[in-house]
């Protein structure tokens, strides 16, 4: 399989600087200003550092004195708030004043809970301002053309348990393909035991030989908990999401092995296949253990249709391909009180600079979507487009009301202690990432993005559920902010990790591809970081860059049983 370079072009060291920006090092991390208006019709400002109680905040023509300290991240108030009043933020409501809250307090869950104007009226949108997209106009990236006219980022075979009774067998096959091609992606950590095991230090292994397969990035492994004990409509959501990745453009073809008794059964998936690979163009081998002679004959004839497979995939090359041939799934999780000033706008900014270049993105994340409606529904480009975001957003909520859940419930204790206190703070900060450009369809799960330009995919909030739904619906790249940290990735899309803050990029470098702090620094515009970004994208879709999360094998697949998950 073959071994990518982080070696960048010219034209992207800009970007190759950006992604190595963890290990460089930062004069200072404090910002040029102490605090932020988001917003003109904000009634709370965010600390960009630690500011001390009594200490003065100029505010327009008005002076405001801090009756308390205030943690960076988190928010004070400008005005004197009753209970009852509101608390707007990014310019919608983000929540209200369950007690009285004195200007220049600090807002917490003891003071503010989760409230949003829902029947704020719609106004549609007629014009978007697209962004100056000249610098990257005769740009293209290097991926792999498939027969149905898709391009792919990443040249993969995939195997895929139909139900969890299969998950050892993929197990055993991993391990086999893994020591087989040399290509173990926890060599160093079993490295590691070994010499622990006889008193001896650590130390890092070689890299691994080269593989007989240079045009194949790698065979992936599924596992999962479904395929039976559920509904019929759990059976066939999950078979509607392995087709999805079964006919993604980064997978050149796939081995399925069933056990034969489940509810999901071969002939729901091979539907599920044909209706989005209707010519039957991408190789799919169907293996079911209980019309096989024995174990060891299923296993034999799984490793004999992976190396047959990894043959022919090795004959696809990279090949140039235009910008629009990119669909980018955005995605945010241990996300802080600078997620949406920095890492979501920039990335927001990457968006809006694909679709001007013909190319698409897909929002998800619906409960982080709350509050925040009426800005999307006035994007939609028809009543239709509108309608249906409206129709898939109130039963979602419907749902969570009928089991006793609410949206209020999403912000995780992270989240909270680093600033986020409602869901519609969250939301608002977190739909950033969409950038600004017209919604031009609405998926529900496991629906495919057929559309040039911005989706919206009803999934839930949970990280990985969300990042396997994207992956699941086209996404050939997925860009996931962070302002605490995490190490999700996908199995299929290579999955870029911005930080919103330079000491999370410092601290867990190993898992960072990108640092957006500098917006908080006042030293980069957001404008100029979308550029860098939008760069290193391009190297990653051509496989010049590998992310951290390819490299660290952080290959996370979880399908969404479908109902409430926050």
């Amino acid at each position: 399989m073959s071994t990518q370079s982080s070696t960048t072009t010219s034209s992207t060291t800009a970007a190759s600087n950006k992604a190595a920006s963890s290990n460089a090092t930062i004069a200072s991390d404090q910002p040029a200003q102490e605090s932020l208006r988001v917003h003109p019709a904000d009634n709370v400002r965010v600390a960009l550092r630690d500011l001390p109680q009594g200490h003065r905040i100029d505010e327009g023509a008005d002076t405001l004195t801090l009756v308390e300290a205030v943690r960076h991240k988190h928010k004070f108030t400008l005005e004197d708030l009753a209970v009852g009043d509101t608390v707007t933020m990014y310019g919608v409501t983000v929540g209200r004043a369950t007690r009285a809250i004195a200007r220049g307090s600090v807002i917490r869950t003891d003071n503010l809970e989760h409230f949003t104007h829902s029947d704020t009226p719609v106004t549609r949108r007629e014009h978007w301002q697209a962004p100056d997209v000249s610098a990257f106009e005769d740009h293209t990236f290097d991926g792999f053309h498939r027969p149905d006219g898709g391009v792919g980022t990443a040249n993969l075979w995939l195997v895929v348990p139909l139900v969890f009774c299969e998950n050892r067998n993929i197990e055993v096959l991993r391990q086999c393909v893994a020591d087989a091609l040399g290509d173990d992606p926890f060599r160093d950590y079993k490295q590691m035991a070994r010499q622990m095991l006889h008193g001896d230090s650590p130390s890092h292994v070689t890299e691994p030989p080269s593989s007989p397969f240079p045009n194949v990035d790698g065979v992936r492994f599924l596992t999962h908990t479904l395929g039976c004990g559920g509904t019929d409509d759990d059976a066939q959501a999950l078979c509607n999401l392995l087709a999805g990745y079964i006919t993604h453009p980064n997978v050149a073809g796939a081995t399925v092995l069933s056990l034969g008794c489940q509810k999901a059964q071969i002939a729901m998936l091979k539907q599920a296949v044909a209706s989005k690979d209707p010519q039957g163009l991408r190789p799919v081998h169907y293996l079911e253990q209980q019309a096989s002679t024995s174990e060891d004959a299923l296993i034999e004839q799984a490793l004999g249709t992976i190396f047959d497979g990894l043959r022919e995939a090795n004959q696809v090359t990279r090949q140039p391909a235009p910008l629009s041939a990119l669909r980018i799934g955005v995605e945010c999780g241990g996300s802080d009180g600078f997620s949406g000033l920095s890492a979501n706008p920039v990335v927001g900014g990457v968006i809006d600079r694909l679709v001007a270049l013909g190319g698409s993105g897909i929002l998800s994340e619906f409960p982080e979507l709350c509050g925040v409606e009426h800005e999307l529904l006035s994007r939609c480009v028809d009543d239709a487009t509108a309608e249906r975001f409206s129709s898939l957003m109130q039963a979602y909520q419907r749902h969570a009301d009928a089991v006793g859940a609410s949206f209020s419930m999403n912000p995780s204790p992270g989240n909270i202690r680093d600033g986020l206190i409602t869901d519609a703070m969250k939301s608002a900060g977190a739909a950033k990432k969409g950038g600004d450009s017209p919604v031009v369809e609405v998926l529900d799960y496991t629906e495919t993005a057929t559309r040039p330009g911005l989706a919206l995919l009803c999934s839930p909030g949970n990280d990985v559920e969300s990042t396997t739904a994207l992956v699941g619906s086209g996404a050939n790249l997925v860009i996931f902010t962070t302002g605490l940290g995490t190490p999700t990735g996908n199995p299929v899309a290579p999955t870029l990790k911005v930080a919103s803050n330079s000491d999370l990029a410092r601290r867990m470098a190993d898992i960072i591809d990108f640092d957006s702090g500098a917006v908080i620094r006042g030293e980069a515009s957001i404008d100029e970081l979308a550029d860098d970004l939008l760069a290193l994208c391009i190297e990653t879709a051509s496989g010049r860059y590998t992310t951290r999360a390819v490299g660290l094998a952080q290959h996370d697949f979880i399908p969404w049983k479908r109902g409430v998950s926050l």
